[in-house]
């Protein structure tokens, strides 16, 4: 695909979810197809008819096994954080459909105790998990999705 027509594809709208534990650590999942160690936050699609938050939410009991009762959401991003897809990705994701993703994130408080957090789902997004400082989780995820992270940490600053 040329780079014009890479170009005249949409982004895909999608929910993220900084869970934030009390001692400024953030929910990291590494992706049960991942290749080289690659480590995220929960993320997904938003259906048809359905907010943002209401994506998160959602995206959030799918993947970490969290129920919205065990959150308080503190804060949400100013706009969309965009990401283009690597050009050897664009035509193995979403049928090719998409350039990448537009972004909505949401910072979640967790009150919850860490057996609560459940990735062993009927379709498991992650093989492992952990709380890891937002600097960590930087250096381990995908590079074409760090200027992503960096940003939604520093719209939260000061909240983690």
């Amino acid at each position: 695909m040329a780079p014009k027509d890479i170009e005249n594809l949409p982004y895909r709208a999608n929910a993220g979810i900084v869970l934030a534990n009390g001692n400024g650590q953030v929910f990291a999942g590494q992706r049960i197809d991942a290749l080289n160690d690659a480590w995220q936050m929960p993320q997904g699609g938003i259906d048809k008819g359905e907010t943002p938050r209401d994506a998160a939410l959602r995206e959030l009991t799918e993947e970490t096994g969290v129920t919205p009762d065990l959150v308080t959401i503190e804060a949400e991003t100013d706009g969309w954080v965009t990401y283009d897809l690597p050009p050897e990705l664009l035509h193995k994701l979403w049928k090719g459909r998409y350039r990448g993703q537009k972004q909505k994130w949401y910072l979640m408080r967790f009150h919850g105790s860490d057996d609560q957090v459940n990735i062993a789902l009927k379709h498991p997004e992650f093989s492992k998990w952990t709380w890891m400082q937002p600097d960590e989780l930087m250096k381990r995820i995908v590079p074409f999705k760090q200027h992503v992270y960096a940003a939604v940490f520093d719209q939260f600053k000061g909240r983690l």
